[in-house]
């Protein structure tokens, strides 16, 4: 009798040549609207990244900056006009009456604050990312947003980023099946990238607002380590978690419309950038999903490592029973589909299977019994077998994505994306994470309620 036969297993991206998403056209968004007149508190590294981006979107102005360095005021009106505004008190902005929008770019734990304030000043908000440090500052933020009648936004751009959105589109079309595993990483290995960012020798009590800085933060002497290396202590930031695994349940939250997970494990150390800090360098989670009207049960893992050199950046894989999509972050994605085949009868037999462990004349009776059942021959078409690769156009910058979105909301009632709900839902189970690897111990969390369960 003929034996089963395969067709090779070729798949289609040597034949088809990737696919260029189209870029949303956007600025007859703003055609003809009232000037919108920004604000940015904290005027660091982001700081400068988000106000040149706001700027490309017209009909924005930037009319004010505080941050507690005397040398950061002079270079704001160095870049941007001597017309600007600056402060080390960012109450001053929030009084102005010139000011309708305020970014909020200030360490992690002056963001519930601040944002809460500005709100109740009647502001709109852009707060960078983690929304809150502590668990306890999500549900105040959500209220003063509510009370507000005014625009919060997070400030992950993959919410924005349209890789992630052609994602959610495959993912929701069934392209990869039952969804059952999602692995994410970001690493880095650089000192900067591990944010061992420069301290000048001349930056003094002088020239700083240390108490400014400092905060509701424990009170201690000048530390210009602290001041400029902010992210590394547990004092004002939120590690690696509170940085970078926030990107990665936004875009996964972003893709799956997931409120987030129920279970939180994290495991870690620090073991290569050993300067002083308290914040673990390389960091891994494991978080259970459970099944929603949006998804299924399902396990999540995440990893970051500060001191990667085999150079394997961020990407995420969402992992199914059919096919998996694997999204690198504002430049392309790509959908396998590699379906479950049923082994062919000489596998059964004679390869990796418990049959050829049984005696001769057993292997043969089994075998015709097979065959008897089966048709001598099933031929697997190469189409069974599928790729498709997108990619951003050249330029695309998801961040711009972003703000457009942000002021969209502002100008014309947009629905909103990464609101405070869904910052808060991406922060939470991050600040659980370091909980959870300094606890040893496993955490639950509530991602509709958002409450921690005991």
């Amino acid at each position: 009798m003929a034996s089963l036969t395969m067709a090779p297993l070729l798949g289609k991206a040597a034949q088809n040549p990737y696919k260029e998403l189209t870029a949303k056209s956007w600025k007859n968004l703003f055609s003809g609207k009232d000037e919108i007149r920004v604000a940015a508190i904290g005027m660091g590294i982001i700081a400068h990244y988000n106000v040149r981006t706001a700027l490309q979107v017209p009909g924005v102005k930037f009319v004010a900056a505080a941050d507690a360095y005397d040398s950061r005021l002079v270079r704001t009106k160095e870049l941007y006009g001597n017309d600007i505004f600056t402060t080390r008190d960012y109450r001053e902005i929030l009084n102005r009456s010139d000011v309708d929008v305020v970014l909020i770019n200030t360490p992690d734990h002056w963001h519930a604050k601040m944002a809460v304030d500005a709100l109740d000043a009647g502001k709109h908000v852009f707060c960078e990312k983690p929304m809150v440090q502590k668990l306890d500052e999500g549900n105040p933020v959500i209220e003063a947003h509510r009370r507000s009648n005014k625009v919060l936004q997070v400030g992950s751009q993959f919410g924005s980023d349209m890789i992630f959105h052609k994602a959610a589109e495959m993912y929701k079309s069934g392209a990869i099946g039952t969804l059952n595993q999602i692995v994410a990483t970001y690493n880095r290995n650089s000192s900067l990238g591990a944010w061992q960012y420069s301290i000048p020798d001349f930056a003094t009590p002088e020239n700083v607002d240390w108490d400014g800085f400092l905060g509701h933060a424990p009170q201690r002497p000048w530390d210009a380590q602290r001041f400029f290396q902010w992210r590394n202590y547990d004092d004002y930031g939120t590690g690696v978690p509170g940085d970078l695994f926030v990107h990665l349940f936004s875009g996964i939250h972003t893709v799956l419309n997931s409120y987030g997970p129920t279970m939180v494990s994290g495991f870690g150390g620090l073991r290569s950038w050993l300067d002083g800090r308290d914040a673990e360098d390389g960091v891994y989670g494991q978080y259970h999903y459970p099944e929603t009207e949006n998804h299924p049960e399902f396990t999540c893992v995440l990893q970051s490592n500060l001191a990667d050199g085999g150079g394997s950046g961020t990407q995420f894989l969402f992992i199914g029973d059919e096919g998996s999509i694997e999204v690198n972050p504002g430049s392309s994605l790509k959908l396998n589909r590699i379906p479950r085949r049923d082994p062919s009868i000489d596998n059964l037999v004679r390869g990796y299977n418990s049959v050829f462990t049984f005696s001769e004349a057993d292997q043969q009776k089994f075998e015709e019994q097979l065959r008897a059942r089966q048709e001598e021959t099933v031929e697997h078409s190469p189409e069974m077998n599928q790729t498709e690769e997108f990619r951003a156009p050249g330029g695309y910058d998801s961040r711009l994505d972003h703000f457009v979105n942000f002021f969209d909301s502002i100008r014309n009632g947009a629905p909103q994306i990464q609101d405070p709900e869904f910052g808060f839902r991406a922060a939470a189970p991050s600040l659980l994470t370091n909980v959870s690897m300094r606890e040893e111990r496993i955490l639950k969390w509530d991602p509709v309620g958002m409450r921690e369960v005991s």
